[in-house]
């Protein structure tokens, strides 16, 4: 009986043991960005930050040093470290915890839309030669998930990971981030890490603190309006419940879906459908008002006998609003929204030798349809190609309203600034790299005064009087469109900004635009302009 009961008591104080050593390990949370693989900012005091049980001892063994403190009352930690030189990789210990493969060196900060956020895999058009095939371990890349808020500031973001410049993240990376990064660490031989915090089609309003946009009221309004959640919940199912009847109907209605011979079929009968030019806007209006709703194309094409059949590329440039593609009647791919470039795969087994035929089911949702000019829009098999430029068959499958409109939260002030920047407050950078405006181009009297609030609100949340580097606008628009007035209007306006304040650069970029694109491809040529402006600035401070 003492046997069995002594081996009870052995039992439960391993089982006590166990829990206590997985509670112990349980204590210490990091924010998501102190993790594997962080860059951390060179030359500086740094900051290592957390939570932990009230009360807690917390220690940092990092470069054979040890630092201390202990978890103050509501559970939060700092723990300062010194400056230190460029150099890693290295590992940190934080109580039971290790970090791996971290680099000491320059961090940055990249903030702004799209033409901020647009991927490697969007300008390979342009630049696959110079990528393919290039790594660099000493470059890190974040890009912070979306977020916003009305109500409150957010202590973290959303999980993420650090990613090296290899060829399974690389394509990911930020086009412009990837040639700042990697001109920068070229030239230095100093790690880089980049923190990409970005929105495609967001306003500077939605960049600011309530505290920042003090002297804009109507901003701190708008925001207000939406600070209850359940009314926001409620407005999204309303939205969402809306487009999907306008969507169902537009389905219901498409007569190139519900006809015997579906009209995307090599079976078809085409020969009473109209002959259009693709880029005339004919086919797209009636009486002066654009047809939304789908138009359906297609075109017949030859491949010779002396072609070698295999996977070919199928371009068809961009297009006005959406796409769906067929090709000998299967379909080969879809884009959703107009400012992707058109790339599908056509595998060697739907094409032959002899007539082929490819069907377009273009969707429109508001505005005027369109094959946006100047793009490549050609079938490309090994060393040959056809163009697919010219005459196609046309025919409208529903004529629909335009779609209905939905609420862009993201673009709502104060949102992002809660969601995306202020987590980021602890964190140490070497500058700022703001890429931003085509959002507040038809607002652009004001845009001086709103970054400018901006940047001073970064620089008191990061208490530091960090260099702001902002991109010019690109080029963009027809000569003859009277739009561009206003796009030059807000150019101007980011070179005031950047002689108004003190350590603020205007980096030249409306040289590399495209008129008939607002995603230029060249991200390349802002980078380097970007790091000689940054390795002056560097040249003239340590004089």
């Amino acid at each position: 009986m003492k046997a069995l009961i002594s081996l009870k008591r052995i039992i439960t104080l391993c089982i006590l043991f166990v829990s206590c050593s997985t509670l112990s390990q349980a204590k210490v949370s990091l924010p998501k960005l102190i993790s594997d693989g962080m860059v951390l900012q060179r030359n500086t005091p740094l900051l290592i930050w957390g939570s932990a049980e009230p009360g807690e001892n917390i220690y940092i063994k990092f470069k054979k040093k040890k630092y201390e403190t202990v978890a103050d009352a509501n559970g939060k930690w700092r723990i300062n470290l010194p400056e230190m030189k460029a150099g890693g990789p290295y590992s940190m210990q934080i109580n039971d915890i290790v970090l791996n493969d971290i680099l000491i060196g320059d961090v940055y900060l990249c903030s702004g839309q799209s033409n901020m956020e647009l991927p490697v895999n969007r300008v390979m058009d342009k630049f696959a030669s110079e990528v393919n095939g290039y790594e660099n371990n000493s470059i890190r890349y974040v890009k912070v998930p979306y977020s916003y808020d009305f109500s409150e500031k957010q202590d973290d973001v959303k999980t993420v990971s650090w990613k090296a410049m290899n060829k399974e993240n690389f394509m990911g990376y930020s086009a412009i981030c990837y040639f700042f990064s990697r001109i920068m660490q070229e030239k230095t031989g100093v790690p880089v890490g980049i923190i990409n915090s970005s929105w495609g089609g967001t306003p500077v309003e939605a960049w600011i603190s309530e505290e920042g946009l003090k002297d804009f009221p109507a901003y701190i309004n708008q925001k207000a309006m939406y600070e209850d959640n359940e009314l926001v919940a409620l407005i999204k199912k309303m939205e969402n419940e809306r487009g999907n009847a306008w969507r169902n109907q537009l389905y219901r209605s498409d007569a190139g879906i519900h006809s015997d011979i579906p009209w995307y079929s090599e079976k078809l009968d085409d020969s009473e459908w109209e002959k259009i030019d693709m880029f005339s806007s004919e086919w797209a209006s009636l009486n002066g008002r654009p047809i939304n709703g789908t138009h359906w194309f297609r075109k017949d094409f030859d491949i010779p006998e002396s072609w070698n059949i295999s996977d070919a590329v199928l371009r068809l440039g961009c297009i006005v609003d959406a796409d769906s593609v067929f090709v000998n009647g299967h379909f080969v791919g879809s884009v959703s929204y107009q400012y992707p470039p058109r790339i599908y795969t056509v595998p060697s087994e739907l094409l032959k030798h002899g007539k082929n035929q490819i069907t377009i089911r273009l969707f429109s949702n508001g505005g005027y349809p369109s094959f946006v000019q100047d793009k490549p829009y050609k079938l490309i098999c090994g060393d040959n190609e056809v163009d697919l430029t010219g005459i196609w068959k046309h025919k409208t499958g529903s004529v629909m309203p335009s779609a209905p409109s939905s609420t862009g939260f993201q673009n709502v002030p104060v949102g992002l600034y809660n969601g995306m920047i202020f987590p980021l407050r602890n964190y140490k950078f070497k500058g700022i790299v703001w890429y931003q405006g085509e959002s507040n181009v038809g607002r652009w009297n004001e845009y001086s005064s709103l970054l400018s609030a901006m940047i001073a609100d970064w620089r008191k949340l990061f208490d530091s009087q960090l260099p702001f580097y902002i991109i010019e606008l690109a080029d963009f628009l027809a000569p003859d469109n009277p739009g561009r007035s206003a796009w030059a209007a807000l150019r101007k306006q980011q070179a005031i900004t950047a002689e108004k304040n003190p350590d603020t650069y205007l980096i030249k970029n409306s040289d590399t635009g495209e008129w008939n694109d607002i995603h230029p491809l060249d991200k390349k040529t802002a980078a380097i302009r970007l790091v000689d402006t940054i390795l002056n600035n560097d040249n003239k401070k340590h004089k």
